[in-house]
């Protein structure tokens, strides 16, 4: 069925005006966004077939280059898919700024939009002011975690540039599994008493999952 052969009132463009964003589906946003069908498929059909595939977060995950591959996708729609959800997650970063980290499900808020979706470890400091806002957020390694990697003085060199009060240990688990692995628990060990020594708090060290995380602090497994 074309997009002219479904009735006015049921056209994405139409619902949204009647009845706002918030009216319509996933799919009637999506075809909102991407416009065109095919000759084959209308854009409606296209969007539903989409999401009913891939779901919004593997959809959201896949590269330029993957999206061109999905029949009926081309350079333009692959970019305006990106475009999506890349103006999404910036969205996302915008409002957590100023908020202050009282806790780990804050910091959780603030890494998923920039660590998920990556498919490799990415160890980051979050530089806190003393009123637990963040100063500025930092990758320290990308890889596998180990001591090698994430050195105490790459982590505190950083600190003490920034005149941070205290930080926050953040790396993701691309598996989306959260809980802390040995080496998880030695590094973060290792930091804790460099930082006691040197007077920079850990207030906590969190582990971002794909649904979930993982809060030393929270386990009493850092103090």
């Amino acid at each position: 069925m074309r997009i002219k052969d479904i009735s006015k009132e049921n056209r994405p463009r139409e619902r949204f005006l009647k009845a706002g964003a918030s009216g319509l589906s996933d799919a009637e946003l999506l075809a909102v966004i991407l416009q065109t069908g095919t000759r084959d498929e209308n854009v409606i059909d296209m969007s539903n077939r989409l999401i009913s595939k891939y779901g919004l977060d593997k959809l959201s995950d896949l590269s330029l280059k993957e999206l061109q591959e999905i029949k009926g996708i081309g350079p333009a729609k692959a970019m305006q898919i990106k475009a999506l959800f890349e103006f999404n997650k910036r969205h996302a970063i915008s409002k957590r700024e100023e908020k202050p980290i009282k806790c780990a499900r804050d910091v959780y808020d603030y890494a998923l939009p920039l660590l998920s979706g990556k498919d490799k470890e990415h160890f980051m400091i979050l530089h806190l002011d003393s009123k637990n806002r963040v100063i500025k957020d930092e990758i320290i390694s990308i890889g596998i975690l180990n001591a090698s990697l994430v050195h105490p003085r790459e982590v505190f060199k950083s600190a003490i540039k920034e005149s941070a009060n205290a930080i926050v240990l953040v790396h993701n688990h691309p598996s989306g599994d959260a809980e802390p692995s040995k080496v998880d628990e030695d590094v973060t060990n290792r930091l804790n008493e460099t930082g006691k020594l040197l007077k920079i708090k850990i207030v906590d060290h969190v582990i971002i999952g794909k649904d979930n995380y993982y809060s030393f602090k929270e386990n009493q497994k850092l103090n």
